[in-house]
């Protein structure tokens, strides 16, 4: 029997890896599951170092779409992906194409052949196509998965360039001051030095902190390297990861445009994978992996778990309080009446129109809000360096 790597979860919440033999991928998942691991991942041994390089979103989005449309002409499956393959700058896709080619060529179905490469094929990808070949609507299913892919490729530039512009002021901000801290303000400090009487206390912060970075900058930078290294290592533990992440959800405004993100991701993957004939188990199983955010995923495990004991989803999805009322009613109505693919792509359209109009705000919001931030910084530096000058003028004029 073939051996499968797989990473999961111990009931400790703690993250564990091994190899498991077993008579398929399925069959390796659910040994785990009833040994007590929450599965992350499961893959045949040796995928990981085949077609290891990661594939650009926006190329996969293309590779799929016109591998519909050939599939849809009637090519042979071998001939489609030789002449995608042949058509691909990225010299690690084009690898990875024809690796799978060759393994189509030895026998193997497409899904298992792609299932070879996670890092450029995902488990929605792989086990969408599965349910295409299954089924004998390969050509549709990848249209789905194209339209799906491309949607999601939208919707993280949607969120990455409202982050840019706030990211890029603040980071020029931080230059300016710091210019104005290592060379400005030594020179009012040299002026003071010979005045001869006391400088008021916003003045000698300004001075201390032109000191510090001026003599101890590399310990100023060796803080901030080990902060950031502190907290991504806190971030790979289970606790860190939760806590982090359930705090960002909390941060005003990004928290909830990040939510509003995750609740449309949750909504169009699950659509997408119930809509193509995958079991709603695999799918929500699927759909928490690709959540982003361990609240969410832990969320959407949460009321897995409570499908699987025989329960609707609305209910136990209500039961986390993580996703909003109105998602909750529409999964509902969905469910009574059948056609809870139709209905999670609604929503999902939904909350991706309200991404676009959190975006909006967020930005409109974001450019004062910055320019006051900013303003006070200066003003205090401003106001902190000529206070002993006015302090001063007020002494020679009672005199």
């Amino acid at each position: 029997m073939p051996a499968y790597v797989w990473k999961g979860k111990n009931r400790l919440g703690e993250i564990q890896e091994g190899v498991i033999v077993a008579d398929s991928k399925d069959g390796a998942a659910g040994t785990l599951k009833r040994n007590g691991i929450q599965v992350l991942s499961v893959q045949p041994q040796g995928a990981a170092r085949r077609g290891s390089g990661k594939v650009k979103q926006k190329a996969l989005a293309i590779f799929t779409r016109q591998f519909s449309v050939m599939i849809d002409a009637g090519l042979p499956l071998v001939q489609c992906l030789e002449i995608l393959g042949s058509q691909q700058d990225d010299r690690t896709f084009q690898k990875i194409i024809a690796a799978v080619r060759n393994d189509v060529e030895q026998g193997a179905t497409l899904q298992t052949a792609l299932s070879k490469h996670p890092k450029a094929f995902n488990d929605l990808y792989v086990n969408m196509v599965g349910a295409g070949e299954a089924g004998g609507i390969l050509d549709v299913i990848l249209q789905r998965l194209s339209g799906y892919i491309e949607k999601a490729v939208k919707l993280t530039a949607k969120v990455k360039g409202a982050m840019t512009y706030p990211i890029t002021v603040i980071l020029i901000a931080i230059i300016v001051v710091v210019i104005i801290m290592v060379k400005v303000i030594p020179v009012f400090s040299q002026m003071y030095e010979g005045m001869g009487s006391s400088l008021p206390f916003p003045t000698l912060v300004c001075i201390a902190i032109s000191n510090v970075l001026i003599h101890y900058f590399y310990l100023v930078i060796l803080f901030g390297v080990l902060i950031y290294f502190g907290l991504r290592q806190y971030y790979k533990t289970p606790t860190g990861h939760l806590q982090i992440d359930a705090l960002i959800l909390k941060i005003p405004v990004i928290g909830e445009l990040l939510r509003k993100v995750a609740v449309a991701r949750f909504c169009r993957t699950l659509g997408t994978l119930t809509s193509s004939g995958v079991p709603i188990l695999e799918g929500m199983d699927i759909t928490a992996r690709t959540a982003g955010n361990l609240v969410i995923q832990n969320a959407i495990m949460k009321s897995r778990e409570a499908v699987e004991q025989g329960r609707n989803i609305a209910g136990p999805l209500a039961e986390t309080k993580v996703f909003p009322p109105m998602v909750v009613q529409m999964v509902g109505v969905g469910e009574a009446t059948g056609a809870l693919d139709a209905m999670l792509s609604k929503v999902a359209d939904f909350y991706e129109d309200e991404v676009d109009n959190s975006v909006a705000a967020m930005t409109a919001m974001m450019e004062p809000l910055i320019i006051a931030i900013l303003g006070v910084v200066i003003g205090f530096i401003v106001i902190a360096m000529y206070l002993p000058i006015f302090n001063l003028a007020n002494v020679m004029g009672k005199d």
